[in-house]
């Protein structure tokens, strides 16, 4: 089976590898006139985009096809001090340049908004705030020219006392968002609340792909085996390359907390109960020290007995 390595929104490889500039509400309202507060944001906006284009190359030159993109490309876009600010408009070539690089070097893109994107809750404002921060990640999305396959990881959310009940409410908000939206949504096991069954079961209920949090899974675990249940995660993604989420923990007293880099064992312990899949899949690491750690886990996997390296991110196993 073949497995590529990916990582997430920062390259620490090359220099200011980070598209994640941004500024507070706070700050920005300091600034009295409206049209300077735009000016502000255009100009984080294009400082980020400017520095997601050198990092989609450094990626490509790297043989690196699993990437995550920041949610901060656009500073504070779904607040209401940009309301009316078309930003796919203001940095069409950027965005498409972007896209250009994804869609020629057959990368694979995906966002992940953050823990404040909330589907299952019971305050209407909320999900409201989470549509819009959907249709923001859909809109770059659009703007770059890239299909469905382009994802949006998304957790299922809070308990709110009953999880049943807000596996439902879930299921309610999910079916009914735009095709546009919908079609983009993966989901993932979370640290605290829903475990690989729970989102197992809702996936394939609902008819779309599982991403499979590996250290996630050990930390909200209910006795479950990832043996018995891979080959079903595996399966939500059809005729689909699946992908997983691996990290390893932090030496500290919060086991959900990441380590800087990937422990190789832990990896190859995974990598035994997947090899019984007979599967190719991707890894997308979450690791502090991002593309390094992956380099890192590269390096220490050249010496496995059974592992053949491809390229700098990929093997073969």
């Amino acid at each position: 089976m073949r497995i590529r390595l990916g990582y997430v929104a920062i390259a620490l490889g090359i220099s200011q590898g980070s598209p994640n500039k941004t500024t507070t509400v706070l700050n920005l309202t300091k600034i009295k006139d409206k049209k300077d507060q735009l000016s502000k944001l255009r100009r984080l906006a294009e400082e980020n985009l400017a520095t997601q284009l050198r990092v989609m190359r450094y990626n490509a030159a790297h043989h690196i096809q699993v990437f995550r993109i920041t949610s901060q490309l656009i500073p504070l876009a779904t607040h209401p001090v940009a309301f009316g600010w078309d930003y796919c408009e203001d940095f069409r070539s950027e965005l498409l340049a972007i896209g250009d690089i994804v869609k020629r070097h057959e990368l694979r893109v995906s966002a992940h908004p953050d823990h404040f994107t909330i589907l299952n809750s019971p305050l209407e404002h909320v999900v409201e705030a989470a549509l819009a921060d959907l249709r923001y990640h859909v809109n770059l999305f659009e703007a770059m020219e890239l299909g469905a396959e382009a994802k949006l990881v998304l957790h299922v959310g809070g308990l709110y006392k009953d999880k049943a009940q807000s596996i439902e409410r879930f299921k309610v908000i999910f079916q009914q968002l735009p095709d546009t939206i919908r079609e983009r949504i993966i989901i993932e096991n979370d640290d605290k609340s829903y475990t690989a069954k729970d989102v197992l079961t809702l996936c394939q209920e609902i008819k779309t792909p599982m991403v499979l949090d590996v250290h996630h899974d050990h930390c909200c675990n209910e006795g479950i085996h990832l043996e018995d249940i891979l080959p079903e995660i595996f399966a939500t993604w059809g005729s689909q390359i699946p992908k997983i989420h691996f990290s390893s923990a932090r030496e500290s007293a919060n086991k959900r907390a990441h380590a800087d880099h990937i422990a190789v064992d832990e990896f190859l312990i995974f990598l035994n109960i997947a090899k019984k899949c007979n599967r190719d899949f991707d890894v997308m690491i979450e690791a502090k020290e991002k593309d390094l750690a992956l380099f890192s886990l590269m390096e220490k996997l050249k010496e496995i007995s059974g592992v053949k390296v491809i390229n700098e991110a990929e093997i073969e196993y």
